[in-house]
């Protein structure tokens, strides 16, 4: 595996920023049709593969309401060029609407689609 360039990591952080504030803080959930790809997959803790968008949205409608979930702090702690994509590993804190943070890890497998760096697979667990 190549390392990224610097180009695409800012590409990445500002995916993962959009998803944060737009998806997650302003619950605009068309937003997710700029996190992820056409074709995309989640593989979520204790649930069943979802693919496309439309299924993804659904997910995370429910997901962030019923967990209470405020803002979403993704911090990459590993990238790195895998054929035609970012092979990225990641940890995350969501931070709840009762003051409690969840500490979460993540692998994301990023593909590039109409010029944007999207996410195509999104697995992540909490730490606990």
């Amino acid at each position: 595996m190549a390392s990224v360039p610097e180009t695409v990591l800012s590409a990445m952080r500002a995916t993962n920023d959009r998803f944060n504030k737009e998806v997650v803080q302003n619950h605009n959930l068309n937003e997710l049709d700029s996190v992820y790809t056409a074709d995309a997959r989640i593989l979520p803790p204790g649930a069943e593969m979802i693919q496309g968008r439309d299924a993804i949205k659904a997910f995370w409608q429910q997901a962030i309401q019923s967990m209470g979930v405020k803002s979403a702090q993704l911090t990459t702690v590993d990238a790195e060029m895998l054929g035609d994509g970012v092979f990225e590993i990641g940890r995350a804190d969501l931070m709840l609407n009762d003051g409690q943070t969840l500490g979460i890890k993540y692998v994301v497998r990023w593909k590039q689609e109409q010029g944007d760096w999207k996410w195509h697979v999104d697995i992540w667990n909490p730490n606990q």
